[in-house]
């Protein structure tokens, strides 16, 4: 069976938002996303594969296709065995306890990607992203979050009105911050990141409670900032650390 032109229209529309949220579906490629998404309770609507992936017993719309049709509709440079797209899960409701990463306008979709695995890793089940930060549902953040996205929530809202009625302390890192190693952090609050070239936006600047910041320990002192995937896990590693 190869793929037909009204898959191959759907599947390349899908690279644009709009048709993401039309069509309320999105694109996983890779055999270990693929597996992490169908082993998750998210839903798969189709899924195109070579005849070696394994795990196609496990669902029942799959088209069997060759290495070179898999080509044409991967997003990859080097296609790996199976394209799968799954329905886009309805919205949950924000929470307002525990520990919350925030994201003030991030536009790099790997940048996000690694976010969402790092609140994965840290335990961290909620993550809040002001509504012109790049889709969760870009086909680069999928593959980058490597499956975590099956197991964090997300939720894209107004930041400042969100922050505005949040009763949870909140933190952003900048450099006259308090020294992250000496502060006193607690399990609950928001950390809030900001966009890669300008940081935290000053109308959500004025709403914060408490600043942070990561040291510099180079002799030169002369590295003007971190990317913020990088700052984000020494942050929450520290928030992790103070839990212990």
């Amino acid at each position: 069976m190869s793929i037909s032109k009204n898959q191959l229209k759907l599947i390349t529309s899908l690279s644009q938002k709009k048709y993401r949220e039309k069509h309320q579906l999105f694109i996983a490629e890779g055999i270990k996303v693929v597996n992490e998404l169908l082993n998750s309770n998210f839903t798969v609507y189709s899924l195109f594969c070579t005849e070696n992936f394994e795990t196609m017993t496990a669902v029942d719309k799959i088209t069997i296709v060759s290495e070179n049709e898999l080509k044409k509709i991967s997003s990859l440079k080097t296609p790996n065995k199976v394209l799968a797209l799954f329905k886009i899960p309805e919205k949950k409701s924000p929470k307002s306890s525990g520990l919350i990463v925030a994201l003030d306008v991030i536009n790099d979709p790997g940048n996000l990607g690694t976010i969402i695995r790092l609140c994965d890793w840290f335990g961290v089940q909620q993550l809040i992203c002001s509504k012109d930060t790049v889709d969760c549902y870009n086909n680069k953040v999928v593959q980058a979050s490597m499956g975590s996205l099956t197991r964090v929530t997300i939720n894209y809202v107004d930041l400042y009105d969100y922050l505005k009625d949040t009763k949870l302390p909140t933190f952003i890192a900048d450099m006259n911050g308090e020294n992250i190693y000496k502060s006193d952090l607690p399990k609950e609050g928001v950390l809030i990141m900001g966009n890669e070239a300008n940081g935290v936006s000053e109308t959500i600047k004025k709403l914060i409670s408490h600043t942070i910041s990561i040291p510099r320990f180079g002799e030169t002192q002369e590295t003007e900032s971190l990317n913020v995937a990088t700052a984000t896990a020494i942050l929450l590693s520290e928030f992790s650390r103070n839990k212990i």
